[in-house]
């Protein structure tokens, strides 16, 4: 991991996510970060794809992405940011999802869809971190919330 400069504007693939996160598939929520500043701000990307497990039980005759899909896809999209800021140098800590508030759910997102999550920080205290979500499918508003992450020693 490395520090960004002030103001600096990164991207994070897929490769790095999964060095930042702990999730595999069939749980990994996002395909790539865009617009990283730090932890204050960034829009994770998801690519969705008939061929993921939930849509073979989640209406199969007409495949809807869970709603808590789109959450943990907003959770995720925030942990990056935080690890990436302050793992600095060393093995990445472990990011905890602790808070979900005000959740809405506007529209289904279907397979062929490419999610926007776009994170902006509210409050950082400590190692606790508050972010307003808002996921978006060719502009259009989707989903929102507001959820807590927390960065924890990973004990390696």
């Amino acid at each position: 991991m490395h520090e960004a400069e002030p103001g600096t504007i990164e991207t994070f693939d897929i490769l790095h996510l999964l060095k930042s996160l702990p999730h595999r598939y069939p749980f990994l929520m996002i395909d790539r970060v865009i617009e990283a500043r730090g932890d204050e701000s960034g829009i994770g990307i998801k690519n969705v794809s008939i061929n993921e497990p939930q849509f073979q039980g989640h209406f199969p005759e007409r495949p809807v992405m869970p709603g808590v899909l789109l959450i943990e896809g907003m959770a995720q999209t925030a942990g990056v940011l935080c690890v990436n800021a302050h793992s600095r140098g060393r093995k990445p800590q472990l990011v905890y999802f602790t808070r979900i508030d005000k959740a809405r759910f506007r529209k289904p997102v279907t397979p062929g869809d490419r999610v926007e999550f776009h994170m902006t920080q509210t409050n950082r205290r400590s190692t606790m971190w508050w972010y307003k979500g808002r996921a978006l499918v060719d502009g259009v508003l989707v989903c929102e919330a507001e959820i807590g992450v927390m960065l924890a020693d990973n004990g390696a």
